[in-house]
């Protein structure tokens, strides 16, 4: 299909996809009918998908960018969406996260309201889905909020604890809007992992503000085995000790969070009785499969950096070397 729509382009969406014809139908429908999509673009960039992924796009008014699998990196790939980028803001998704409501970019886009934010985050939401688990179903207690963060001087910042660090950095690319300009001075570091929140801790240490918007909603969830829980949590322990220097700690399966999950499946009516108790059972097992990933990594972690990306590597493959981009203080 032609590309869109309109000259005068405000905002780059870009996706890196690959193999995403499950999700990506649905994606690209509640993106288009954004009501700021008229002024919008849309950049995929593909990694060699083997599925019905390019046939869906050629659907769609997108600028479709091809790569070898084996040049997509999580940082990089997504710095080669920024070049491509016409609008002056560039929103970064992924290819199975769908806008909430129809007003997902005019509210990332609200939230930069000085010359000096760099970016606008906004909230994942898992949808009240029969086969997603239950217990992470969202179910708000307050209503949205906006939140900014500034530092006037580097040493705030580090002056912080671990857990504040990652408490402000808690930045996710699933759903986050930047000032393209700024991007372009603070980019996203090559890196197999967590390259949001390592740029947010970068546009931070570089004076910039950061803004969330909790009403910037995208519906997304991954099914986890406990095999693959166990790596995850890993490489997420591993990146947020050496961003952030955070430890983690064993998650509680004790008899109060017990009875928390099985509230939560009592009050889940749309799941039948059956799934229930196998989301409880699967629940339990994601709970232990943490503790495990938790243990292994505290072990790793007493015998020096060396042990840590010794044991990174065989669980979770070697992750490129975290280069600091120019710009960066």
């Amino acid at each position: 299909m032609a590309e869109p729509i309109s000259n005068d382009i405000l905002i780059s969406v870009v996706i890196p996809v690959k193999n995403g014809d499950y999700w990506l139908e649905g994606v690209l429908e509640g993106l288009v009918k954004q009501t700021l999509f008229n002024r919008s673009e849309l950049i995929v960039i593909d990694s060699g998908s083997t599925d019905r992924t390019l046939e869906i796009l050629s659907r769609f008014p997108v600028r479709l960018v091809q790569i070898a699998p084996e040049e997509f990196n999580h940082g990089s790939t997504r710095n080669l969406g920024v070049q491509l980028a016409r609008g002056e803001y560039v929103v970064m998704t992924v290819q199975d996260a769908k806008a909430a409501d129809e007003g997902w970019l005019q509210k990332l886009l609200d939230g930069f309201d000085a010359p000096d934010v760099a970016g606008v985050c906004g909230q994942q939401i898992v949808p009240h889905d029969p086969d997603k688990n239950p217990v992470l179903w969202f179910r708000p207690v307050s209503p949205p909020a906006v939140r900014k963060y500034q530092f006037d001087n580097p040493i705030d910042f580090n002056r912080l604890s671990p857990e504040e660090k990652r408490r402000v950095c808690v930045w996710d690319n699933v759903t986050a809007m930047y000032r393209r300009q700024i991007l372009i001075r603070v980019p996203f570091r090559a890196v197999s992992f967590a390259e949001d929140a390592m740029w947010a801790k970068d546009a931070l240490l570089s004076g910039y503000a950061i803004v969330y918007n909790t009403a910037a909603r995208v519906l997304h969830y991954h099914f986890e085995t406990p095999d693959f829980a166990i790596r995850r949590c890993f490489t997420v322990f591993y990146h947020f000790h050496q961003v952030f220097g955070l430890r983690p700690t064993p998650a509680d399966t004790g008899l109060i969070p017990l009875l928390r999950t099985v509230r939560l499946l009592l009050k889940a009516k749309e799941v039948k009785w059956k799934d229930r108790y196998k989301w409880l059972l699967y629940n339990y097992k994601w709970s232990k499969a943490i503790n495990r990933s938790v243990k292994i990594f505290n072990k790793a972690l007493g015998e020096g950096a060396e042990g840590l990306d010794k044991a990174h590597a065989d669980i979770c493959g070697i992750p490129p070397q975290a280069v600091k981009p120019s710009g960066v203080l």
